[in-house]
């Protein structure tokens, strides 16, 4: 799906990142969808999917996983994160067995989602590229923070609460963990991956610290 295709940061970190969907077409299979959405959840739970989510009620970071079952209707769409390829393969596997006759989108690094694919023993069907960004880049916010926001492919992320979230795990108020759900319950998707957020702020407040270290040494 192409809101999750501008994921930005490191390819090793990317790598640890992939998205998850399932998706009716208007007309074909687009009714009765609770029944194939649990078991597209049941799927994506049996795995470990880190964060998940129904664009209708919102992320399991911020809502249980009973009211978003409870609430998912034929509006719905599930959506939801993996951190190892390992989780993307048996996930593939699992929804190729239920044959639902729900679409499958998976987001990641190709490099990494073409041998899930292969190893699952599913064909894509086709594939999306992002070509990057274009305009006046200038005005964007630093790489760090796009690393953080371009994971909610919405952008329902302030540039500027990353910043502040940032400053409250660099002076001890939170920690990394609990600045990353903070940021995840922005994006409803339930496709931003907190685990990886997580990892991104901690990197970057002890790079910032060790940095002022070095200046005071001096």
């Amino acid at each position: 799906m192409t809101h999750s295709l501008h994921r930005s940061g490191s390819i090793e970190s990317q790598k640890k990142d992939f998205n998850w969907f399932m998706y009716q077409t208007q007309g074909v299979n687009d009714v009765n969808i609770k029944p194939k959405a649990l078991e597209f959840i049941a799927a994506a739970e049996a795995v470990g999917s880190e964060n998940w989510g129904d664009v209708k009620t919102g992320p399991k970071t911020q809502y249980s996983v009973e009211e978003i079952k409870d609430k998912i209707s034929d509006k719905s769409r599930i959506r939801g994160v993996f951190t190892k390829r390992e989780q993307v393969v048996e996930f593939l596997k699992r929804i190729k067995e239920k044959d639902v006759g729900q679409s499958v989108v998976i987001t990641g690094i190709l490099e990494e989602v073409l041998p899930a694919c292969k190893e699952a023993g599913v064909t894509p069907h086709s594939i999306n590229y992002s070509l990057g960004v274009w305009g006046k880049k200038d005005n964007l916010p630093d790489d760090t923070t796009l690393s953080i926001t371009t994971m909610c492919g919405h952008h329902m992320i302030p540039p500027k609460f990353v910043e502040h979230m940032m400053n409250q795990v660099a002076k001890g108020k939170l920690t990394e963990d609990e600045a990353a759900i903070k940021l995840a319950n922005f994006c409803y998707c339930g496709i931003f991956n907190q685990v990886r957020c997580a990892d991104i702020i901690k990197e970057t407040v002890e790079k910032a610290n060790k940095e002022v270290a070095a200046a005071t040494e001096k």
